[in-house]
């Protein structure tokens, strides 16, 4: 198993999420539908599957191209909201892609039919498995509650946080520097952060993917209950906490 990143838009993700076993893949949130195809046609590879995260257009805008591309391909969604929709999931709902095994996370909150994917496979190439989280879990923050609550995030992020330590995160914007921003004014004392920004700085980021570890460590929106966010927010139970400091990252100029 192998994850090839396609940026499109000004700052969104598309994936290809590839068997290397079998040679055929699914296109995760194909926005750009040419420059996804032309990503699998240079990898050599099928695309059998469309995954959509939720229905934001930037993220479900592509499928109906998508679908007329590939009118084989069953397109994977959270709600009827989504376009060209033909395989309605839920929460731990299970498909493969080739002998990629892939499970479905409900994490309402950014919408409420925001699905993260988790994807493991023992065949092909090594791979710790990963997580596609749309706009819920960012690198070092998180989405806007725009159909959500503090508390209903939380448990999104609480949910994504069960995973094994070493899931990569494949999420849907390139934010980091932002949030790694907002990360430092309210934790500056976390060496976690330090070494975040090293990676930014160095170039590693963003072509190299963050893990669900990562995130605990650095991510302040996972670290609620920490001392530095229980100060900088006025502290509570974490729903309060979580809202409080969603306000803050919207009300964030650094």
């Amino acid at each position: 198993m192998k994850v090839l990143p396609v940026p499109v838009r000004e700052d969104n993700y598309a994936y290809l999420l590839i068997d290397d076993a079998s040679n055929v893949a699914a296109a995760v949130d194909p926005y750009d539908v040419p420059k996804v195809r032309a990503a699998a046609d240079e990898a050599g590879v099928r695309i059998v599957a469309g995954i959509t995260t939720h229905h934001h257009f930037d993220h479900s805008g592509g499928n109906q191209a998508f679908a007329s591309a590939f009118p084989d391909a069953p397109i994977y969604g959270g709600s009827d909201k989504i376009p060209a929709l033909t395989k309605l999931v839920k929460d731990k709902d299970e498909f493969t892609v080739g002998g990629i095994h892939v499970r479905c996370l409900a994490t309402p909150c950014h919408t409420q039919d925001s699905i993260c994917y988790h994807v493991t496979s023992s065949a092909g190439a090594a791979h710790p498995g990963g997580v596609f989280t749309g706009d819920t879990l960012f690198v070092a923050g998180c989405g806007r509650f725009f159909e959500g609550t503090g508390a209903e995030m939380h448990a999104a992020l609480s949910y994504l946080a069960t995973l094994p330590p070493a899931t990569v995160v494949y999420d849907g914007h390139e934010y980091t520097k932002g949030s790694l921003a907002f990360a430092k004014h309210v934790d500056p004392d976390n060496p976690a952060l330090a070494r975040l920004e090293r990676l930014v700085r160095d170039g590693t980021l963003p072509g190299r993917r963050t893990t669900i570890a990562d995130e605990k460590e650095w991510n302040p929106f996972m670290r609620l209950d920490s001392g530095p966010v229980q100060k900088v927010t006025g502290g509570g139970e974490p729903s309060a906490v979580m809202d409080a400091l969603r306000t803050l990252k919207n009300n964030f100029r650094g």
